[in-house]
């Protein structure tokens, strides 16, 4: 795999990853055509799983490397780590405000951004998609980071970890979009669109890091925290709220349980491909 993908460049490098992370989202939204119904003690373990998975890559895949690329480059690595993890948050902040999306299990009349009138559908598929933004970015950030050449601390490997981390991850959030939209009426085949939909912001996100960081190498450090704060963002405003959710009397342990495996994967695949 490292030797196949060493032969592309960084952003079709980024492109190839991301559509593979584009297609394990489109293969959990492909669960609605064999169920029409999820657990909710399922749901919200495969919910806890991303959260964990993303919260490790935060860390090991971008914050880590970044810090270390940030001293080797000659900044203060601390100001460059929380100024651009803050920075991804605030980012995700004003996208959370601004654009109209619907958390799942909640009415229409509790949708957050923008006032509109939008179908509820096209609500709950934007809420999925606030996640893939900052999933894509992180993904071809990673890859720029390796093209950049700066420091020892980006590897071909480790993006490529990264990369398989985030596609996991995306599995649930696919069936997370398309069997609540099954569950309301929907064809299978409408909601299987719908819930593969939400994941096509990534490919476009992570060639947008990839040639950014690239054309401007200095920022690299920045990019890499921005991606992490902006995933963090996610995490605690969405993933784990949602995962926490109590429904019909459902027991929370299982997302909490999901989060450390999600995490503990994420670490294993990070440190031993990385």
């Amino acid at each position: 795999m490292i030797q196949w993908m060493s032969q592309f460049g960084a952003v079709q490098q980024a492109l190839i990853a991301t559509f593979f992370t584009w297609g394990v989202t489109a293969l959990g939204a492909a669960l609605v055509f064999f169920f029409k119904t999820i657990n909710k003690q399922v749901l919200n373990g495969m919910l806890g799983f991303a959260a964990g998975v993303m919260i490790a890559a935060s860390f090991w895949s971008l914050l880590a490397p970044g810090i270390v690329l940030a001293e080797e480059l000659g900044q203060v690595a601390y100001i460059t780590a929380a100024s651009g993890f803050l920075l991804g948050g605030g980012f995700l902040y004003l996208v959370d405000k601004l654009l109209p999306h619907l958390h799942l299990g909640l009415d229409t009349s509790e949708a957050e951004g923008v006032k509109t009138n939008w179908q509820r559908s096209v609500l709950l598929v934007l809420a999925i998609t606030l996640h893939n933004i900052p999933e894509g970015l992180a993904v071809g950030v990673a890859f720029g980071a390796v093209a950049a050449g700066i420091g020892t601390s980006a590897t071909l490997a480790g993006a490529i970890a990264l990369a398989i981390g985030i596609g996991l991850q995306n599995f649930p959030e696919g069936a997370a979009v398309s069997i609540p939209l099954r569950r309301e009426g929907f064809s299978r085949t409408k909601a299987f669109l719908y819930g593969q939909a939400s994941g096509i912001v990534e490919p476009i996100a992570g060639v947008m890091g990839a040639y950014a960081v690239i054309k401007i190498q200095p920022i690299l450090p920045y990019a890499l925290a921005f991606a992490a704060g902006a995933m963090i963002y996610v995490v605690v405003e969405e993933l784990i709220p949602e995962a926490q959710r109590e429904v019909g009397g459902s027991k929370t342990d299982i997302s909490t349980i999901g989060a450390m495996l999600g995490f503990a994967v994420m670490m294993v695949l990070d440190v031993a491909l990385g």
